[in-house]
């Protein structure tokens, strides 16, 4: 016999198999036959079908597609003596999606993922699943959850639902970030968003700001003024300050000193985890003053319910909520204006003014002076008259 017929001979052994069947006596268990290349004969495989099912029809449609999924694997080759499969790769999409949501759930105790941004992930996976839901074969599998599923779902949102690059990529990155925890979870054997591509070309050491112009800051000012000084108050240290709208949601009476003008960030509440402390600048200290929010019990949120100091935690969402209802309605603001786009435009107004970039880096909070320079309008670059007109023995 040649080399090739007895290649061909190992080959066709290792491939042998028999039909999986069912066996619904005591647990439900599927079995087939596979060659065993070391033992040199058939050997019998189970699978357990779990019995978390409610009703009796669904437990049997799920062993009947892992059956079908088990005859498709071995007729493409897969043996499970040679290659060994997790049982993982068989649980349901709505399995791994429970098993997801926990995960991002526990990182968010941990402090290792920001709520907002547990709740941005959660909303695309919602949006997954809903676009799944209305599919022809949708998924039920986790092992479905492959490339061809996920160009499908994202050439759906850019040319079906025609969301914009940079939120189509949002995505992308974001299904990256879910096929990993399915591959290190053994939901999957890979991770089948890493060939998707981002669309978006980013531009190194730019930062393309929405800052508001100087005129339209002074009519929202004046509407502040005129119907809610408390969300006045709000704008004035996200324009002021830097000071992140979550974070301005956890300032609490006692973390305000008008005497010395500063205001604390615990790093529990902070971007970067760290303690911090910044400038409150007399036009601040000044409404603090006038609405007399230094009386209230030093426990007390600055902005609670009504944006009022009180015992009450309130999401930051209150904020951008009123910016949108009211702020863009009465103002006619154009949908890039943000609540905060008020920060972007504070600190781009304080560099415009000549203000140092470190003193600009230490109210913004940055970890380096490259961050802060992003914010820099080239626009504005001068020389500097120290250097110009500097003298030397030279």
């Amino acid at each position: 016999m040649s080399i090739d017929d007895l290649q061909k001979s190992s080959f066709q052994r290792i491939k042998a198999y028999t039909q999986p069947q069912l066996c619904t006596s005591g647990d439900w268990i599927i079995s087939f036959y596979a060659f065993d290349p070391v033992q040199g004969k058939l050997r019998r495989k189970r699978i357990r079908v779990p019995p978390k099912f409610e009703r009796v029809r669904d437990r049997r449609a799920y062993a009947n597609g892992l059956m079908d999924r088990i005859t498709q694997q071995l007729q493409q080759g897969w043996n499970p003596w040679i290659t060994v499969t997790s049982n993982q790769n068989y649980a349901t999409w709505q399995d791994a999606c429970s098993a997801y949501t926990r995960y991002l759930d526990r990182q968010e105790e941990e402090k290792m993922l920001r709520e907002k941004t547990k709740y941005g992930y959660l909303r695309m996976l919602d949006m997954f699943n809903s676009w799944n839901s209305q599919q022809a074969a949708p998924i039920y599998y986790a092992y479905q959850f492959d490339y061809r599923t996920l160009v499908r779902f994202t050439d759906w949102l850019w040319i079906e639902r025609k969301l914009s690059v940079t939120t189509r990529d949002n995505y992308v990155t974001w299904l990256k970030l879910v096929g990993a925890f399915m591959k290190e979870k053994a939901f999957c054997l890979d991770n089948a968003a890493e060939c998707l591509k981002l669309m978006g070309k980013k531009v190194k050491g730019s930062k393309n700001r929405t800052v508001i112009p100087k005129e339209q800051m002074q009519r929202l000012s004046r509407w502040c003024a005129d119907n809610n000084r408390h969300f006045q108050l709000a704008c004035y240290i996200l324009y002021y300050c830097f000071v992140r709208p979550k974070e301005m949601s956890f300032i609490q009476i006692h973390h305000l000193n008008i005497y010395k003008g500063t205001l604390f960030i615990p790093g529990v509440n902070s971007k970067n985890g760290k303690n911090g402390t910044v400038t409150l600048p007399d036009k601040v200290t000044r409404l603090l003053r006038e609405l007399d929010v230094m009386s209230a019990p030093a426990d007390h949120f600055l902005f609670s319910k009504d944006m009022k100091p009180g015992k009450t935690h309130v999401s930051p969402k209150q904020f951008s909520d009123y910016w949108d209802t009211r702020i863009r309605r009465q103002l006619n603001f154009p949908e890039e204006w943000k609540f905060y786009s008020l920060k972007d435009t504070g600190i781009t107004d304080l560099i415009k003014d000549n203000t140092d970039l470190l003193s600009v880096r230490n109210q913004a909070r940055h970890h380096s002076l490259l961050m802060t320079d992003i914010y820099t309008p080239h626009d504005i670059a001068e020389a500097n008259d120290v250097i110009r007109h500097r003298v030397s023995e030279f």
